[in-house]
């Protein structure tokens, strides 16, 4: 069975650096690289190999001809208030572009250049799967939210896995129905819409993307983000993305109301912007704390089902959502809990037999 924690001593590989200020870790023993890649995208707060159950699929995945890499956004650990999904899906094709050179041979071209790469997604990792797959290629908007960023041309992936995608929207709503650290849902809630009301006029004083503001931590802190973590005018609205589900914000992609024409263009973008060539894997833990108990996980999962494959119906095709896709049962939410072995094998295997058939595409 899988364990919990990291084994003692840690697990071996090579930190490559794919920018001059981001690395990323291949989990491997083997000296020679091996042909095929899977890339590892945390939620909101991890880094580089925070999320525990990785080290149950670089066990899993050494004696394959698999290597999982794990990385460093610009916005992980607790940068994660100032970022934004262009720059996140920028950054993780910078690096993919890397992985894909460097297991070519690099400037020698003696490696695999015929190697897999696959995407996935943890949490808000799988928003940025989302948002890599649906998106134009390069991107088009917020080009002066950051001061020099460049939009780069993201390549196609051989697969791609969104494991635990919730809603943050719906998140905060189920704190301020029940509450949160001894305050009640009345407190909470006028906290939530003073934090809201500042942060919609200061974005209303400021529409230039170049300029943004940071809420005030004791206000944000005490309505379920970490109190130690900035949070920006505008990544606060569009995960809370009050103007739902009309007008649903960047982050907004996961959350139960959203209407059939929004979900078309999340998953049904999928098939026509042709950047998976397998199938599309969608996992959601079974005992989730992130969704709340009043959301129809099954239900919510043949929606995003019949939008993924609702352009096949008009276009032709092969089907791109794939059988395994489903809920992992008694799974919580990142699988860190002390009663998760069995939910962390479930997925683990899942994923072995994800990434079999994605040697073939």
């Amino acid at each position: 069975m899988y364990s919990k924690f990291w084994p003692q001593g840690g697990l071996p590989g090579i930190l490559h650096h794919f920018t001059e200020t981001l690395v990323t870790f291949e989990f491997t023993t083997s000296t020679t690289p091996k042909p095929h890649s899977l890339l590892f995208i945390g939620g909101l707060g991890d880094g580089l190999a925070t999320t525990s159950y990785m080290a149950d699929l670089a066990k899993a995945l050494n004696p394959t001809d698999w290597s999982l890499f794990t990385l460093n956004l610009t916005s992980s650990h607790s940068a994660w208030g100032l970022g934004h999904l262009d720059r996140d899906t920028n950054e993780i094709a910078q690096c993919l572009n890397y992985i894909k050179d460097y297991k070519a041979g690099g400037e020698t071209k003696v490696g695999n250049a015929n190697g897999k790469v696959v995407l996935m997604g943890h949490s808000t990792g799988s928003q940025c799967v989302m948002h890599y797959l649906s998106k134009p290629n390069p991107h088009t908007s917020l080009k002066g939210f950051d001061t020099g960023l460049e939009h780069v041309t993201r390549p196609v992936l051989d697969g791609a896995i969104m494991q635990a995608p919730v809603s943050d929207r719906e998140a905060i709503q189920w704190v301020l129905n029940q509450g949160w650290m001894g305050r009640t849902p009345s407190e909470v809630t006028e906290i939530y819409k003073q934090i809201e009301r500042i942060a919609k006029e200061e974005v209303s004083k400021n529409p230039d993307p170049a300029f943004d503001m940071l809420l005030p931590l004791h206000l944000t802190g005490v309505i379920g983000y970490p109190g130690n973590v900035p949070l920006s005018a505008r990544r606060f609205l569009s995960l809370v993305s009050p103007d739902s589900p009309q007008t649903p914000g960047e982050d907004d992609l996961f959350s139960s109301d959203l209407g059939d024409e929004q979900l078309g263009r999340t998953f049904g973008m999928v098939r026509k912007q042709a950047l998976l060539r397998h199938r599309l894997m969608v996992l959601i833990s079974g005992a989730d704390q992130a969704i709340p108990a009043w959301v129809d996980k099954e239900a919510l999962l043949r929606r995003w089902r019949e939008a993924t494959e609702r352009s096949r119906e008009e276009e032709g095709g092969k089907e791109i959502w794939d059988e395994e896709s489903g809920l992992i049962p008694g799974a919580s939410h990142a699988l860190s809990n002390d009663d998760q072995a069995e939910p962390r094998w479930n997925l683990v295997e899942r994923v072995l037999r994800y990434l079999k058939g994605a040697e073939t595409v």
